[in-house]
């Protein structure tokens, strides 16, 4: 097998004429404006969705696939200005808390995470070509409460979509290491793929909301 490169934050060269986005193909519910700024102490919810006609994502391959892409996230050297905090895989779409130092940050980091999330997906599936229907949408957690909120949101989100987690453990998620349940579970022996949260938001501040509860269902973000 040929040598993973380490994560990098790429840059694209000069101005091409045909190069960018075409207008026809936006999607409706992401319009194409000016991200805002971002602040180092918010994490962020972030989703990317899946072109349409892909087969759906919660096969153990592709998890195994989309899980080591995110673990390379952690082994690499930009894991203390980039870090993916939780995740989940949905049949269409992937859910993430993720914390970055400041926007340009955030958008390169992500750029890079999506490239690899979707040769991840490719390289499931044997094939080759688009895996995103679009730009990520990310929303800035600026509350304990959000950050609670979205945790929930990304770890439970199988509820939503009416998938059996009867143990509140869903097993297509970084729930399984996830330290923040009212409950116990047993941690898997292997190490997580997820970095912990170095912000306080992250780490302690959503924890005065309660711990995550086995009941706990998700809620549209606000």
């Amino acid at each position: 097998m040929g040598r993973q490169q380490e994560f990098r934050f790429r840059t694209w060269g000069g101005k091409r004429e045909g190069a960018g986005r075409k207008l026809l193909r936006e999607r409706r519910g992401v319009p194409h404006r000016t991200r805002p700024e971002h602040r180092a102490a918010h994490p962020v919810h972030v989703t990317l969705r899946a072109r349409a006609g892909l087969p759906p994502f919660r096969e153990r391959a592709i998890f195994a696939n989309v899980r080591a892409a995110i673990g390379a996230v952690r082994r690499s050297q930009f894991r203390e200005v980039f870090r993916v905090v939780e995740f989940s895989l949905q049949n269409d779409h992937v859910h993430l808390v993720v914390e970055a130092r400041d926007k340009v940050t955030l958008t390169r980091g992500l750029q890079g995470l999506a490239i690899r999330l979707a040769r991840a997906v490719n390289r499931a599936l044997s094939v080759r070509g688009q895996v995103w229907d679009d730009r990520y949408h990310a929303r800035d957690l600026r509350t304990p409460r959000e950050v609670r909120n979205a945790i929930v949101y990304v770890l439970m989100n199988a509820r939503k979509h009416r998938s059996r987690i009867p143990s509140g453990v869903d097993a297509f998620s970084s729930a399984p290491w996830f330290n923040g349940f009212a409950f116990r579970i047993a941690p898997p022996s292997d190490a997580p793929p997820v970095t912990p949260s170095q912000t306080w938001l992250g780490a302690t501040g959503w924890r005065r909301r309660g711990r995550v509860r086995q009941t706990d269902r998700p809620e549209a973000p606000s």
